[in-house]
C-alpha cells in the first residue's frame, strides 16, 4: 500500500511540473502585456527581466500557502486516503482547465482554479463522509460546516467582483488624467510638444515626466514591499512591523526622492518611462512567482507532507489515519523553490502559448485599427448603444470651448508609436502602476485580488480612456472583454464541478480510479498539444495582412494587398463551389446531415468574409490615394458579389434543410436528373472564374468570354425556370418540393450573376 501512495506522490509532483508550465503560460500576461504592447525593449530583453523577477520571487518565497493545507477543508476530519483523493483530483482538473484556456488564448486565474478545485474535491469527499455517518472524536456526526471552510472561496468570489469593477474604473480614470497631462505628443527624451507641434520647455517637460515617474516608481516599490516580498524569507515580522508603522514616511520620502531623480534623468534625455515599465514588469513577475507559485506546487508538496506524516505515524491505515498535521503551517525546502523557479523561467522563455495569451490582452487594448480577434455580441451592442447615448447627453452639458480643449488633448493622430507597438509608454506605465497599487492595497486589506483580473481590467480601462475603442471597434473589443470575464466565472464553476466528479470517481474507484484520472490528464495534454500546434500553422491571409501592416513602401504594400484580396477571394470561391454542390446534392438525395452542417459552414464563411473585408479596407487606406480611388469601386463590386454569393447559398440551403428535415416528399426523378446538368455547368463556371483570377496575367479577353458564357447559362436557367413554373399547374407535381426546387434554380441564376460581377470587378482591380 505504501508503494502505491509513493507512486501517487511522485505522480502529483510530475503533474506539478506540467502545471508550472501551463500556469506560467497563462499568467505571463500579467507582467508581459504592458512592456510588449509598448515595445519598450526587445522581446528577449523583456522576457529576461521578467525571468529574473520570477526566479527571485520563487527563490525567496516560503513556498506554501495554507489554503492548500487547511484553507478549504478541515484536514483533522479527513483521512490520509481522503486527502490523497482530493489532491490528485485537484491536479488533474487544474491541468485540464488551464491547458484548455491557454490553448484558446484566454487568460484565467490560477488562484480561482486552485481554490474552487479544492472546494469541489473536498466537498465531494465531505458529502461521502456525511452520508456514511462519520463522527468526530466526541461521537457527534460531522456536518458540512465541520468538514469545509467555505470562507476562503466566498472571499475569492468577492474579490472577483471587486477587482473587475474597481480595476476597470480606476484604470480609466488614471489614464484619462495622464493623457490630459501629457497628450499623445510627449517625448521620452525630456521634451514635449503641444497640439500645434510647438516644442515645450525642457524644464517643464522634464518636471512633468519626473513627477509622473516618481509616482510610478514609488508605487512599484511599495507593491514590491507589500506583495512581492510578503512571503519571502527576508521579510521578517520586525521588518513588516516597521513598514506598517512608517507607511506614509516611506511613500512620501520615496515620492520626493524618486521625482527628483527622474526629473534629472529626463532632463539628461534618459528614457525614464522605459525604465518605469521595465521595473514594473520585474515587480509584477516577482510578485507572481512569490505568491502564485503555490497555486502550482502547493498541492503536491502538501501531499508529500501528508505522506511523510502517514508513513511515520499512520501504521498502514490509510482510511483511518486522520491528517491533523496539516492543520499546522509548513515551510518548503529551498531546493524545491529554486527548482520551481528554474522551471517557471524556462516555461516563460520557451512557451508559445504564453505569447498567445499575451496577444489576446494586447490586441484588445491596442491604440490603432487592426484585425479584431472577436466578433460582436448582442450584449456588446446594447452596451455600446447605451454608452453612446450617455456620452452624448454628458457632452451637451460641457461648454463647447472646454470640450474642444479636452478633444485636443486626445490627439491620437499625432502619436508616434514604435514600430509594431500597440500603445505608448504612458499607457504601459499606467497599466503597471495602477495594477500594482490595487493588488498592494488589496493585500494590505486582506482582500484576495487576482493579479490576472486586475492587470487585464486595468489594461481594458486605460485603453477605453485613451479612445482606443472607436465606434468601428468598440463592439468587438467589448465582446472580447466580456468573453474573457465570462471565462473567469466559467473557470470557477467548471473547476468545482469537474473536480467534484473526478474526486468522487477516484474515491470509489480506488487505485483503478487514480490510474484512469491520470491517463485522462495525460491524454488531454497530449491531444491539446498537437491540436495547438495544428492551429498555430500560420494562415496565408494572416501572414499577408501582418506583412502588409509592417511594410512602409506604398508600392510594395499595394502588391501585398492584391495578393491578400486574391487569396481570400479564391478561397471564398472554392468554398462556394463545394458548398453549392454539397447542398444541392444533399437535397436531391434527401441527406439531412450535410444540409445541417452547411448552416454553420455558411455562417462561418460569412464571418470570415467580413473579417477579410475589414482587413482589406485598412490596407486600401494605407496605399497611394490615387490608386485607392481608382481601385475602390472594383474592389467593392467584387467583394459585395462574394457576399451575395454566400447569401444565395444560404437562401438555397435553408429551405432545403427545412424540407428534408421534416421528411417532406422529395422532388421527382425528372427534376433530379435535369439538375445534374445544371450542377455540371455551374461547376464549370466556378472553375473558369477561378482560372481567370488566378492567371499570372489577367486577360481581358478571357474575362469577357467567361462573362458572356455565364450570361448565356443564366438565360438558359431563366427559360428552364419558366418551364418549372408551368409544370406546377399539373396535379401530379408536389407543390412543396417543387417550390424548393424552383428556389434552387432561381438562386443558381443569381449565383451566375455574382460570378459575372466577380470576374468584372476582379479583372479591373488586379489590372
Amino acid at each position: 500500500m505504501n508503494t502505491l501512495f509513493i507512486g501517487i506522490v511522485v505522480l502529483l509532483i510530475a503533474l506539478a511540473l506540467f502545471d508550472l508550465v501551463v500556469g506560467v503560460s497563462n499568467d505571463a500576461v500579467n507582467f508581459l502585456n504592458s512592456a510588449i504592447g509598448a515595445k519598450v525593449a526587445s522581446y528577449k530583453t523583456i522576457v529576461l527581466i521578467a525571468s529574473i523577477g520570477i526566479f527571485a520571487g520563487a527563490s525567496m518565497s516560503n513556498g506554501m500557502m495554507d489554503v492548500a493545507r487547511h484553507g478549504i477543508m478541515t484536514p483533522a476530519y479527513f483521512s490520509f486516503y481522503d486527502v490523497m483523493c482530493v489532491f490528485l483530483a485537484v491536479m488533474v482538473t487544474d491541468i485540464i482547465l488551464l491547458d484548455i484556456f491557454n490553448t484558446m488564448g484566454m487568460p484565467t486565474s490560477t488562484t480561482v482554479s486552485m481554490v474552487f478545485e479544492l472546494l469541489g474535491g473536498a466537498f465531494a469527499i465531505a458529502l461521502i463522509k456525511i452520508l456514511n455517518g462519520t463522527a468526530g472524536v466526541d461521537g457527534v456526526a460531522l456536518s458540512l460546516g465541520d468538514l469545509l471552510n467555505t470562507e476562503k472561496a466566498l472571499s475569492v468570489i468577492f474579490g472577483i467582483f471587486l477587482s473587475v469593477a474597481i480595476a476597470f474604473v480606476l484604470g480609466s480614470l488614471v489614464q484619462w488624467v495622464a493623457r490630459m497631462v501629457f497628450t499623445f505628443t510627449y517625448r521620452v527624451n525630456g521634451r514635449t510638444t503641444d497640439v500645434k507641434g510647438n516644442m515645450g520647455s525642457l524644464l517643464g517637460s522634464s518636471l512633468k515626466i519626473g513627477i509622473f515617474g516618481g509616482i510610478a516608481v514609488t508605487s512599484i516599490i511599495w507593491f514590491l514591499l507589500i506583495n512581492g516580498l510578503k512571503g519571502s524569507s527576508i521579510m521578517t515580522p520586525e521588518l513588516k512591523a516597521m513598514i506598517d508603522q512608517n507607511t506614509w514616511v516611506i511613500l512620501g520620502g520615496g515620492f520626493v526622492a524618486f521625482s527628483v531623480v527622474m526629473t534629472l534623468l529626463s532632463a539628461l534625455k534618459v528614457p525614464v518611462l522605459k525604465c518605469v515599465v521595465l521595473l514594473g514588469t520585474f515587480a509584477l513577475a516577482m510578485a507572481f512567482a512569490g505568491n502564485d507559485m503555490v497555486n502550482f506546487v502547493g498541492v503536491p508538496l502538501t501531499a508529500l507532507d501528508s505522506y511523510n506524516d502517514f508513513a511515520a505515524n499512520g501504521a498502514g491505515d490509510a482510511k483511518g489515519y486522520r491528517m491533523t498535521s496539516l492543520m499546522e503551517s509548513a515551510h518548503t525546502p529551498t531546493i524545491f523553490l529554486v527548482v520551481a523557479g528554474v522551471l517557471m523561467v524556462l516555461s516563460l522563455v520557451f512557451s508559445k502559448k504564453a505569447q498567445n495569451v499575451v496577444k489576446t490582452s494586447v490586441d484588445l487594448s491596442r491604440q490603432d485599427e487592426g484585425d479584431e480577434m472577436f466578433g460582436s455580441s448582442a450584449v456588446a451592442r446594447v452596451v455600446v448603444r447605451s454608452t453612446q447615448k450617455t456620452a452624448t447627453s454628458i457632452a451637451k452639458l460641457i461648454p463647447n470651448r472646454v470640450g474642444r480643449w479636452i478633444d485636443s488633448r486626445f490627439n491620437a493622430t499625432s502619436a508616434v508609436l514604435p514600430e509594431g507597438a500597440a500603445f505608448d509608454h504612458i499607457r504601459a506605465a499606467v497599466n503597471l502602476v495602477v495594477a500594482g497599487l490595487l493588488v498592494a492595497v488589496g493585500t494590505s486589506m486582506k482582500l484576495p485580488l487576482s493579479t490576472t483580473y486586475v492587470t487585464f481590467m486595468v489594461a481594458m480601462g486605460s485603453s477605453l480612456a485613451d479612445r482606443a475603442w472607436s465606434r468601428e471597434s468598440a463592439v468587438y473589443r467589448i465582446t472580447g472583454v466580456l468573453s474573457v470575464i465570462g471565462g473567469w466565472f466559467i473557470t470557477a464553476g467548471a473547476a468545482f464541478i469537474l473536480c467534484y466528479l473526478i474526486a468522487t470517481g477516484i474515491f470509489f474507484g480506488s487505485f483503478v480510479g487514480m490510474v484512469i484520472a491520470t491517463v485522462l490528464a495525460v491524454v488531454v495534454l497530449v491531444r491539446s498539444h498537437f491540436k495547438y500546434k495544428e492551429n498555430q500553422v500560420v494562415d496565408e491571409a494572416d501572414r499577408l495582412f501582418k506583412q502588409m501592416n509592417r511594410e512602409q513602401d506604398p508600392t510594395a504594400r499595394w502588391e501585398l494587398l492584391k495578393r491578400h484580396v486574391n487569396y481570400c477571394g479564391i478561397r471564398q470561391l472554392r468554398f462556394a463551389s463545394s458548398c453549392y454542390e454539397k447542398v444541392t446534392r444533399a437535397f436531391l438525395q434527401e441527406d439531412y446531415g450535410p444540409l445541417r452542417q452547411s448552416v454553420h459552414e455558411i455562417e462561418t464563411a460569412h464571418k470570415q468574409l467580413k473579417r477579410q473585408r475589414r482587413r482589406e479596407i485598412i490596407g486600401l487606406r494605407k496605399i497611394e490615394p490615387v490608386v485607392a480611388m481608382e481601385k475602390n469601386t472594383w474592389y467593392f463590386l467584387a467583394n459585395s458579389s462574394l457576399e451575395q454569393l454566400l447569401y444565395c447559398l444560404k437562401r438555397i440551403n435553408d429551405p432545403c434543410c427545412e424540407h428534408v428535415g421534416n421528411n417532406f416528399t422529395p422532388v421527382g426523378t425528372g427534376y433530379a436528373t435535369a439538375f445534374e446538368g445544371i450542377r455540371e455547368k455551374m461547376r464549370d463556371m466556378f472553375v473558369q472564374t477561378e482560372a481567370v483570377l488566378t492567371a499570372p496575367e489577367i486577360s481581358e479577353e478571357d474575362a469577357k468570354m467567361v462573362r458572356e458564357q455565364t450570361k448565356q447559362i443564366q438565360q438558359e436557367l431563366s427559360a428552364y425556370r419558366k418551364e418549372v413554373i408551368d409544370s406546377m399547374q399539373k396535379k401530379s407535381v408536389n407543390i412543396e418540393s417543387t417550390i424548393v426546387y424552383l428556389n434552387m434554380v432561381q438562386e443558381s441564376e443569381q449565383i451566375l450573376s455574382c460570378l459575372r460581377h466577380i470576374v468584372r470587378g476582379g479583372t479591373k482591380f488586379f489590372a
